[in-house]
């Protein structure tokens, strides 16, 4: 069965009527309840007609009510945050155990090798660490030269077939 549009925002608003209705009743009885509990525990002060010391009396009876009155709201206090704290924590475990971690977006970091090194090792490394000295070193081959000697005066060791042979087996080593 399908409600016409005129329907429905009439039982909305019928509800809300009734629902703010029954918070202010709700928001009444509270008071009167709060001035039960007050009159109840709290008599209503007769101070005319006290001396000095009467009055002093009863202030001095009034602050330690208060006192009393202070260190239960703050064990009360107490007991509400262990609670959160508790709370919180079971919530957490709950959520790890579903393993429906949501991991957070990853930020790239500039840092410099010696502070990573620190932050990975800690207080160990007092030190910069010279990386470079721990590097292998590779010595390199020198090419063999050949002597650079005046083309004018071998020109007649290299000339003919001989020379040329001698050109190519040099050239093949």
């Amino acid at each position: 069965p399908k409600i016409s549009a005129s329907r429905r925002l009439f039982l909305k608003v019928s509800l809300l009527k009734k629902a703010s209705t029954l918070i202010a009743n709700e928001k009444e009885e509270k008071q009167r309840e709060r001035e039960r509990v007050l009159n109840e525990r709290v008599p209503p002060l007769q101070l005319s007609g006290l001396s000095v010391q009467e009055l002093q009396a009863l202030c001095r009876e009034l602050h330690q009510k208060i006192d009393v009155v202070d260190e239960e709201r703050y064990d009360i206090a107490a007991k509400v945050t262990k609670n959160e704290k508790e709370i919180e924590d079971l919530s957490h475990k709950i959520f790890e155990l579903k393993g429906k971690m949501k991991r957070p977006a990853l930020r790239r970091v500039k840092i410099s090798a010696d502070a990573m090194l620190g932050a990975l090792l800690g207080s160990k490394v007092k030190e910069s660490v010279d990386f470079k000295a721990n590097l292998k070193t590779v010595k390199k081959e020198e090419e063999k030269k050949e002597e650079v000697t005046d083309w004018r005066k071998n020109v007649e060791a290299m000339s003919g077939m001989e020379g040329r042979k001698k050109l190519f087996d040099a050239g093949g080593q």
